[in-house]
């Protein structure tokens, strides 16, 4: 493990030009290039401005309710075996899930840069209602793109949407999932990007994005690094999450990267390894471009997208953020696969050992730490749970009732 090459890491990536290694960079129309770069300029002056991050802290305390709470598996852990199993309760934000991170701090950067109007895409819900929050809370506009597969697996999502204001645009093109928001997404940002700004949900897009969004994120492990240590005495053995587009695994992981301690991210395997049947564009993925980046891509041979499945909306997505590409080809973070299946067994699991009702995208992480339980290991693991799961119970209940064929 090359820990020690990670030291200034997040000083060091991306290159100014938004490149980790040879992923990133920023692929964009070319009456985009001013304006991305305007919104480069603008968050580079303001994540040094006292002003400015001290109303985030303010807003983050207040408003959001962080610190969150590392919480240890007691039962569960008893239950599997020797390994001592603590989740970063990322579920206890305000809105439900990590994605109120970024999108408090993109919601600040759009007031201070003069924008009246958020622009967005969603897959769970979860960045949308998060996003939503953000522009009632700093008052401007906001209109959410979400595939209409999505619309309907995630109901009370799209509910909480509209009662905080947004405008719910659904997306009726392609597999109408989380791809095709996006690219609706992007398109009518390129019609009113005087006025709006295109709040990414992930670290994902264009650079300055994967960084900005990262860098909001960071809150995640900054705190996390900290209390474990006040917990236990040291650092995690383990630390795990699940990675879509990835932004909340590079919110923990970026303040362990320095650290000998061992990262996973846990990829949606779905229902198999043949193309369409996951997401798993770490494992499976070739280097291509996608929404106005490099990164590991699941392309065919014309090197176009191909379909995607997860059980988790917020994990259907065909590419993954070049910080995640860059780490996995360094050596430093490992990616393991973990199939719906497994992460409904965790699911149901960490509802009836620990009465905590998880997010089904945070239940793929729940489940590779349950796995490393079982087959022995010792020590420790820290998982981030990134959302909870009331947005899923009337999907979950529908395909698998209370969930009586899983036990542990």
């Amino acid at each position: 493990m090359n820990h020690k090459n990670f030291e200034n890491h997040s000083k060091n990536f991306p290159t100014k030009d938004g490149y980790f290694g040879e992923y990133g960079g920023a692929f964009l129309p070319p009456e985009l290039i001013p304006v991305f770069k305007e919104i480069t300029e603008a968050y580079q002056e303001l994540s040094n401005n006292a002003d400015f991050i001290n109303e985030l802290r303010t807003i983050r305390k207040n408003f959001q309710g962080r610190p969150t709470p590392i919480h240890h598996c007691r039962r569960l852990s008893k239950k599997l075996g020797k390994l001592q199993i603590y989740l970063k309760r990322e579920d206890l934000n305000h809105t439900g899930a990590h994605k109120i991170n970024h999108c408090m701090g993109e919601g600040l950067l759009a007031k201070y840069m003069g924008k009246t109007k958020i622009i967005a895409e969603t897959g769970a819900g979860q960045h949308g209602v998060a996003l939503a929050t953000a522009a009632a809370y700093f008052g401007l506009e906001c209109d959410i793109y979400m595939g209409e597969v999505d619309i309907a697996k995630q109901h009370p999502n799209v509910v909480r949407m509209k009662m905080l204001g947004a405008q719910v645009i659904p997306v009726s093109h392609g597999l109408k999932t989380l791809k095709e928001a996006v690219d609706s997404a992007f398109e009518a940002y390129l019609k009113e990007y005087k006025t709006a700004i295109y709040c990414i949900g992930s670290v994902v897009g264009p650079h300055p994005f994967p960084m900005m969004v990262r860098d909001f994120q960071s809150v995640i492990g900054t705190e996390a690094r900290m209390q474990f240590m006040e917990i236990t005495g040291g650092l995690p053995d383990k630390i795990c999450a699940c990675v879509g587009g990835g932004s909340n695994a590079m919110g923990l992981f970026s303040a362990f990267l320095a650290d000998p301690t061992e990262i996973i991210g846990i990829e949606p395997g779905g229902t198999g390894s043949n193309p369409g049947e996951h997401a798993a564009s770490l494992t499976h993925g070739t280097s291509g471009l996608l929404h106005g980046f490099k990164s590991l891509l699941l392309q065919d041979d014309k090197n176009e997208p191909m379909p995607v499945h997860s059980i988790a909306s917020g994990l259907d997505y065909p590419s993954v953020g070049p910080e995640h590409a860059f780490l996995k080809d360094s050596g430093r973070v490992n990616y393991e696969i973990v199939d719906d299946e497994e992460a409904m067994e965790a699911f149901f699991a960490l509802c009836r050992y620990e009465g905590i009702i998880p997010a089904i995208e945070s239940s793929h992480a729940v489940a590779y730490a349950m796995r490393c339980a079982r087959a022995g290991e010792f020590g420790n693991i820290l998982v981030n749970l990134s959302g909870r799961g009331d947005k899923d119970i009337d999907y979950i209940y529908e395909k698998y009732g209370t969930g009586a064929k899983f036990t542990i």
